[in-house]
């Protein structure tokens, strides 16, 4: 079972905090909007990039910088969750963009860098570096780590068996509960929500909130809306999801809270375990991106023997989910995590095309629309239950208010903008 398209793009982006200059070319050269959600972004005139590109100058000013050279770490090692280990679409997908970065060293010397990069495996990466300006030289050796269980990523991170780490912000906020409250019921309404969300994050005025101890956020990536995902239709109301079992991540106390609160019974489960038992009906309703109905095979969960659907996706975005990139800050030059967030805000878009994609390819008859007369009354529930676990700690405070200013920017004449709870 391909359980990778999940983690796809956040894998993808993960694999950049591994090499500097790399980084640099690399966030550079993508600078381009994309046109449509059909095309794929035209590769920019290499001559030309130092005339429009706002992250180039950035990256020529910090690879200019003598104590970036000082802090270029001789080892690296990262570590990545991807459930179906080193196989699959997703995996295969990231480690073909991180053999494109050779082709990156004619930006390279645009920049007054000499840079060499040689995949010595699949899983290992030798980065030779030369600054004619400085005249100094660097070289590191990157090692990936994959991991199928993210409970043991992040433990290994935290130990410092990791350099950096690629996992979902849900995890991730233990780490940082500023950014793990992007994740947060009903906060972010559309994909173009939490776009702006990403790119003001993304600002140099907000890199103190992506700082915690020794851990930095150096990319947010978005994987979908999460929706409710139900094997019986008659399940269409809050009022009938009372008594029914519903499946809750057993590292995040917060989705129990918000179950009892509808009058059903959390059951509690992990990526490995979440398709068997809804598949094996265990449980009645779970929620995720659409992004893991084909790879965890959740259509078996909405079929019936005889192959006719009962079950049903439906179209009411509960959580916008996300992933992140994090790593040790002192491992690494002071400026690289600006930088890559930087970066990583440019590639919105892409991760929306490939999020796009995917929710269109699932077949219509999974999908079940809300009663416009009822989605008023779901906002309100989530708005009131996002209050509530703020004040008990699970949200973070100051990220619940700037996202209700991104949500008031896109819908000034919601009820909930002349409010001051929130």
């Amino acid at each position: 079972m391909n359980y990778n398209r999940l983690y796809a793009v956040a894998i993808s982006a993960a694999m950049t905090i591994t090499s500097l200059l790399p980084l640099a070319v690399q966030a550079a050269s993508t600078q381009q909007p994309v046109a449509s959600s059909s095309q794929t972004p035209a590769q920019p005139d290499i001559e030309q990039l130092e005339n429009f590109s706002e992250i180039f100058a950035h990256a020529k000013k910090f690879m200019d910088n003598p104590k970036t050279w000082d802090k270029i770490p001789a080892k690296v090692t990262l570590c990545l969750f991807s459930p179906g280990g080193a196989h699959g679409e997703g995996f295969d997908f990231a480690m073909n963009n991180i053999k494109e970065l050779p082709k990156y060293t004619r930006i390279a010397k645009n920049m007054g860098i000499d840079m060499k990069i040689t995949m010595k495996t699949q899983l290992e990466m030798h980065i030779d570096l030369a600054s004619a300006k400085l005249k100094r030289k660097a070289s590191t050796d990157v090692s990936f780590k994959i991991y199928t269980n993210e409970r043991v990523a992040a433990e290994d991170f935290k130990a410092g068996q990791c350099d950096g780490v690629a996992i979902s912000n849900l995890r991730a906020r233990a780490f940082n509960n500023f950014v793990g409250s992007l994740d947060s019921i009903g906060a972010i309404e559309s994909y173009a929500q939490m776009s702006e969300a990403i790119r003001l994050l993304a600002k140099p005025e907000a890199a103190k909130y992506m700082v915690n101890k020794d851990y930095e956020i150096v990319a947010m990536i978005p994987l979908g809306a999460a929706y409710i995902m139900v094997n019986d239709r008659k399940i269409n109301s809050l009022a009938k999801a009372a008594g029914k079992k519903v499946a809750v991540m057993d590292f995040d106390k917060s989705q129990e809270k918000m179950v009892q609160q509808m009058g059903a019974q959390p059951v509690s489960v992990d990526l490995t375990s979440i398709a068997g038992k809804f598949n094996n009906g265990q449980v009645d309703i779970i929620a995720g991106p659409a992004l893991i109905f084909q790879p965890l095979e959740l259509y078996r969960g909405m079929t019936t023997a005889s192959g006719s659907v009962r079950g049903a996706i439906i179209r009411f975005p509960v959580v916008n989910v996300t992933g992140v990139v994090m790593m040790h800050r002192g491992k690494f030059p002071d400026g690289l995590g600006q930088l890559m967030r930087e970066f990583a805000a440019t590639q919105t878009p892409l991760a929306y095309q490939f999020v796009d994609k995917v929710e269109q390819s699932i077949d219509a008859k999974y999908w079940m629309d809300v009663l416009e007369a009822d989605k008023p009354g779901y906002l309100k529930l989530m708005r009131e239950s996002r209050i509530a676990m703020t004040k008990e700690g699970y949200y973070d405070k100051n990220m619940m208010g700037f996202l209700k200013k991104i949500r008031c920017r896109f819908n000034p004449s919601s009820y909930e903008c002349g409010m001051a709870d929130e």
